[in-house]
């Protein structure tokens, strides 16, 4: 799959994470809505995260001549995510919520701000001329 089919597959399934977090976060929690958007949540960003990890880091510093410092934010959430899943099954719900806060606030949050620098490739999509 070349690098733009990866980015596309990227953008579609992460972008709604950013609009069904803020909803999951201000909505009322533990009830049926809030776990039936938790699910699709929690199923776009692992997603999301395991395209991300095929594609070429395109900024930094390289490992191996692919992952740049972004992909420590894709392998954070494949691992956080299920956990964070484990732990409101578990009933430790203070663990639930940290873990996902972390989550979104790494993966949407800090890794959303840095596609924005200039060298990266969202970037020149939103501020080519």
């Amino acid at each position: 799959m070349s690098y733009e089919n990866l980015m596309v597959a990227h953008l579609v399934t992460v972008v709604p994470c950013i609009f069904l977090g803020l909803v999951i976060f201000a909505l009322p929690k533990g009830n049926r809505l809030h776990r039936t958007i938790g699910r699709a949540y929690v199923i776009l960003m692992l997603l999301t995260s395991i395209l991300s990890l095929f594609m070429k880091a395109r900024a930094g510093p390289q490992l191996m001549g692919h992952f740049g410092f972004i992909h420590l934010f894709s392998v954070l959430t494949v691992v956080s995510l299920p956990a964070a899943v484990f732990a409101a099954r578990a009933g430790e719900i203070k663990t639930h919520k940290y873990m996902m806060m972390l989550a979104y606030m790494g993966a949407i949050g800090f890794a959303g701000l840095l596609t924005l620098l200039p060298d990266r490739y969202f970037h020149r999509i939103l501020f080519s001329n």
